[in-house]
């Protein structure tokens, strides 16, 4: 059922604007340092769109921009990194080592600013198209903190965000489609309200298999499962990465955005990228077993258009990457399965990520 809700301009615009300035700025701070023995920092941007699966509907963009820190250790001297965010690394590194016991782990934090946004199939009818997904845009910032070995990492991630006509989605799409000389949208009257979004994500990764066959061509699998919770989504999830080729980089895989997906960094501080070019093919898949999820759900706290979402979720994803020095250039193409009743069909899209380590 949709409703109307005025929403201040001056809200729609500054409080996500002073969100990313906010964050950036603690991004940039946290960044000054130099490499040490704690290993590089990585920098990663990340492209979603389904224009790379010939439509313009459901999930249709992506963007996300994410850093993680070299190991943490190295920063506990470096003047521009504030105290209290010492204090706390400090503590979570006291309580992750007395619970896992592990003396070897390495341990950074991540920083993350992004946004998505998701239309029904038909952006031209003005009405509200019922049985579709609703019009929404999720604008985030993140704070992720990784402890990880060789062979296994653990990911806790926090995205506090705005959902709804301030995550400025609707200007977003309207500015590429005018850019590229595209039909304007023209339902985003009918997106879900203002909302405040909280998603909590805790997630293992397993290096379940690594090995080289002849020279420098070698295998890996990389199994993954995670547990969300929030306002935005709540689910479990779980699935697996195969890689194969030349020079295979000792990280985590290549994800998508979602949270917890930034698994791009080396795996430890000593796993610095390859020294000459690597070249893989992967193949992934994953599963989600979904609660919630409000961008199909509507609004949390009053009346939205929602749709009967479907609770098991299923993604298969093939795609390839090349890595040079401290490089990394990836793109996945991604199959999706239905996520609601009287979807038409599944859904696809292209992943594109760049990373950069140093």
């Amino acid at each position: 059922m949709k409703r109307t809700q005025k929403t201040p301009p001056g809200f729609r615009r500054r409080y996500p604007v002073a969100a990313l300035l906010a964050l950036l700025s603690l991004l940039a701070s946290a960044a000054h340092g130099e490499q040490g023995a704690g290993g590089p920092q990585t920098f990663t941007l990340m492209f979603e769109n389904d224009l790379f699966g010939d439509s313009d509907a459901q999930y249709t963009n992506g963007l996300k921009l994410s850093w993680l820190s070299p190991d943490l250790k190295a920063l506990e001297s470096d003047g521009a990194v504030p105290r209290w965010l010492l204090g706390l690394v400090t503590r979570l590194n006291a309580f992750e080592r007395s619970l896992l016991g592990d003396e070897h782990r390495q341990f950074n934090l991540g920083f993350a600013v992004g946004q998505m946004m998701f239309t029904p199939n038909d952006t031209q009818s003005v009405a509200l198209v019922a049985d579709d997904r609703p019009y929404a845009g999720w604008l985030y910032g993140a704070l992720a903190f990784v402890s990880k070995t060789d062979r296994v990492a653990d990911t806790l991630e926090i995205q506090l965000g705005v959902i709804g006509p301030s995550s400025l989605a609707e200007d977003a799409q309207k500015f590429v489609h005018d850019v590229r000389d595209l039909p304007l949208p023209r339902g985003w009257d009918n997106q879900l309200d203002d909302e405040p979004g909280l998603v909590i994500y805790y997630e293992r990764k397993w290096r379940l298999a690594r090995a080289e066959l002849v020279g420098k061509l070698g295998y890996d699998f990389i199994g993954h499962a995670g547990l969300a919770v929030g306002n935005v989504y709540d689910y479990v999830a779980a699935g697996g990465e195969a890689r194969f080729g030349w020079r295979l980089p000792r990280d985590f895989g290549t994800s998508l955005i979602r949270p917890g997906g930034d698994a791009n960094a080396p795996a430890i501080a000593s796993g610095t990228r390859a020294r000459g070019l690597g070249v893989y093919g992967f193949a992934a898949f994953g599963g989600r077993l979904v609660a919630r999820d409000i961008f199909l759900d509507g609004n949390t706290f009053s009346s939205s258009h929602d749709v009967d979402k479907k609770h098991l979720v299923g993604d298969f994803i093939l795609g390839a990457s090349v890595v040079y020095r401290a490089v990394k250039l990836s793109y996945a193409q991604v199959f999706r399965t239905k996520e609601f009743d009287g979807q038409d069909r599944h859904h696809n899209f292209g992943s594109l990520s760049l990373s950069l380590s140093f």
